[in-house]
């Protein structure tokens, strides 16, 4: 839920380019979840604010809890959170978890979720990219429509 969460905040902010990655790497006991898009990006004082679940850049309701949730997830099991982004330029939120941590939620159906964002976005630019251990996949969805 967490990678539709930011993903959408993506979509608001107007990014035509959207890069999932996930990269479990047992060995270091890590777990990495990216997203970067291209959309309108974030100014200084919204970065900021951003984390704060009582600050939100959405027209209705008065609660962020996006980002505020990714981070106590990351941070139950160990990990933490990273947020880029620049005006004009897109944003990019790397989360780290503890890959074998009690406290770390699964990431569950992913192939769903991707199958919800490709369909109901069809003028959206997906980029997927998975890696565990020495086995990657890639998916592009720029590639699929030619």
């Amino acid at each position: 839920m967490h990678i539709l969460d930011i993903v959408e905040n993506s979509i608001r902010a107007g990014a035509k380019k959207i890069e999932i990655k996930i990269v479990e790497e047992k060995k270091r006991d890590l777990l990495t979840i990216e997203i970067i898009d291209d959309g309108k990006g974030m100014d200084k004082k919204t970065l900021k604010n951003v984390l704060d679940p009582f600050f939100t850049t959405k027209n209705r309701g008065k609660v962020g809890l996006g980002l505020p949730l990714l981070v106590q997830s990351a941070k139950e099991s160990g990990g933490g959170i990273k947020i880029k982004s620049k005006p004009g330029k897109g944003t990019k939120v790397k989360a780290t978890f503890g890959y074998s941590h009690i406290d770390r939620k699964p990431l569950g159906d992913v192939n769903k979720s991707l199958k919800v964002l490709i369909t109901a976005n069809p003028d959206i630019n997906f980029i997927f990219e998975y890696k565990k251990d020495d086995v990657s996949y890639r998916l592009d969805t720029k590639e699929i429509k030619k």
